[in-house]
């Protein structure tokens, strides 16, 4: 089956948005062969180590190797997936591993986060530079850190206070950067840091800048490792910048490409976004995919328990009360599932998310790993309180999904926001611009000419010869698929 947004017509007075590739849900044979390896990898590496990590809250080490082993940690991996024009890779590989163990998952898939952000703002010879360096070689691995949220800020990414300022005049001098940062992923362990900081404080939020911090740069310090109610097995660190002295390379995109985007935003009428917020707007339905991961393993869960386990005679889930919520959460994780490929799709191809689409899916997708997680304990009862089972630290896992890469809250406010941009404008299938040409247009199924010959056929059935009312109706009649 394929839903396939084409080209739909634009409404009057907006453009159309173009797109070369369709949004198709048959999933490649390298896609299917992709989720494939990647399920057997979290079943048979992650799944049987997740409990000791989450326990002990160690950064899983040996795990990494052997995902760099398996080809799933490195630059060129992740870039491949975020290349993919039909957008689906990279979802369908994110569900698959944090079915395994978000923790751990989120330790594997870090730098692909950092990546992202010096992909869309590094100039080619800063990526070839520093991609490398995000994620080692088997034997040698590394590891990178996006760092942008802070704890005055959270997911508030207009209003950093982290500074850079230039150490002398011209290009080529050095940047000193000040500020405090907290919640980042391989904070103060990473070899590489993508620090957002504030460049013009009279731009605010337009003012802003990516750079390269890397491990070990004197002014950088840990001040501590968080102590987190989940995903324990990833690491999650405060960090303060004193006076860090960064070269003029580090700046992503370099200073003519800063210059020109402070020039804009100076004429500009205050509302472009940052750096940070088009990071957030690609990475969104990666993290949906994620929450959508543990979401499916609870599901999975709890239907395998309550077709188990017997009471008054019957397996738990002939009671409506068992049977229901499973229903309501499969089709739930189902409708979050066509909302983050549908995002993951318009990351791919460039089409934007005028009505917040990525938030669509973050919200969607994270809300309902929640309500999975909590209803798998439910059905288990007491068994689902202890650690005998995994559902209690799925839970615990998931309730960050409701809170990292923007709050539910902020979700809410992004899409709300979109659309009161839009001002009641049409759904997105009516922008993208149509396929199958004119002959589809004049032909295709649903149109007064197609009604029309069909309408002449059926009149005139007894004045054609059989043969050609037989040819006709082959023409007009609907697929057989």
């Amino acid at each position: 089956m394929g839903l396939l947004f084409g080209r739909g017509v634009s409404a009057p007075g907006r453009s159309a948005i173009c797109s070369d590739v369709s949004f198709d849900l048959r999933p490649t044979a390298a896609q299917h062969d992709l989720a494939r390896r990647t399920h057997e990898f979290a079943a048979d590496v992650i799944r049987p180590v997740a409990p000791e990590y989450d326990a002990r809250q160690e950064f899983p080490w040996p795990v990494l190797e052997e995902a760099a082993a398996r080809g799933f940690y490195s630059p060129l991996f992740y870039r491949d997936l975020i290349g993919d024009p039909t957008g689906l890779s990279l979802p369908m590989f994110m569900e698959e591993l944090f079915w395994g163990c978000a923790g751990i998952g989120l330790a594997i898939v870090m730098p692909a986060l950092a990546l992202s952000a010096i992909g869309q703002a590094a100039t080619p010879e800063q990526m070839l530079q520093w991609a490398p360096e995000c994620f080692g070689t088997p034997g040698d691995l590394k590891l990178a850190a996006l760092a942008i949220s802070e704890p005055e800020g959270g997911s508030d990414v207009r209003n950093l206070r982290t500074s850079a300022r230039r150490d002398g005049a011209g290009p080529d001098a050095d940047w000193i950067i000040d500020g405090h940062k907290m919640w980042i992923g391989n904070g103060g362990i990473a070899n590489v840091h993508i620090v957002n900081a504030v460049v013009d404080e009279e731009l605010g939020h337009r003012g802003q800048a990516l750079f390269i911090v890397p491990g070990g740069t004197p002014g950088l310090e840990l001040v501590r490792k968080l102590d987190k109610l989940g995903c324990r097995a990833s690491h999650t660190a405060e960090l303060r910048f004193d006076g860090v002295r960064i070269p003029a390379g580090n700046l992503l995109g370099g200073a003519d490409k800063l210059e020109h985007k402070l020039a804009k935003a100076r004429e500009a009428d205050g509302t472009r976004n940052s750096a940070a917020l088009g990071t957030f707007e690609q990475t969104r339905p990666m993290v949906a995919a994620q929450a959508l991961g543990i979401a499916r393993a609870a599901l999975e869960y709890m239907t395998t328990y309550a077709n188990g386990r017997q009471a008054f005679g019957a397996p738990i889930i002939d009671n409506q009360g068992i049977a229901f919520p499973i229903a309501d959460l499969a089709t739930r994780i189902d409708a979050a599932r066509l909302l983050t490929w549908r995002a993951s799709w318009m990351a791919a191809t460039g089409v934007p998310f005028d009505r917040g689409e990525g938030s669509m899916s973050k919200l969607a997708a994270s809300e309902v790993a929640v309500r999975a997680t909590e209803q798998a304990i439910q059905t288990l009862g007491g068994w689902g309180y202890i650690k005998e089972h995994p559902v209690e630290k799925w839970y615990r896992d998931a309730k960050l999904y409701t809170i990292f890469e923007g709050t539910s809250e902020i979700q809410r406010m992004v899409i709300s926001r979109a659309l009161g941009a839009a001002d009641g404008g049409p759904p997105l299938h009516v922008e993208l611009e149509p396929s199958g040409g004119p002959l589809n247009r004049w032909f295709g199924r649903g149109t007064p000419l197609r009604s029309d010959l069909a309408q002449r056929a059926l009149s005139a059935k007894d004045a054609v010869p059989e043969p050609v009312m037989r040819m006709a109706m082959k023409v007009l009649a609907p697929p057989r698929r």
